[in-house]
C-alpha cells in the first residue's frame, strides 16, 4: 500500500537543494569578484609599466 499523508522526503529535499544553490551562487560571485579584481591590478600595473 501506499504510504498515506504528506509526500516523504519533499521538504528537506528542497531545503538542501536550497542551501546548496546557495553555496554554489556564492562561490561562482567570488570567482567573478577575483577575476575582476585581478584585471583591475593588471591594468594598473599595465599603465604604470606603459608611464615608465
Amino acid at each position: 500500500m501506499a504510504k498515506t499523508g504528506r509526500e516523504k522526503n519533499t521538504k528537506n529535499k528542497s531545503k538542501h537543494s536550497k542551501l546548496v544553490n546557495r553555496k554554489k551562487n556564492k562561490i561562482k560571485k567570488e570567482k567573478e569578484n577575483r577575476k575582476e579584481r585581478l584585471k583591475e591590478i593588471i591594468s594598473r600595473v599595465n599603465k604604470n609599466v606603459a608611464n615608465d
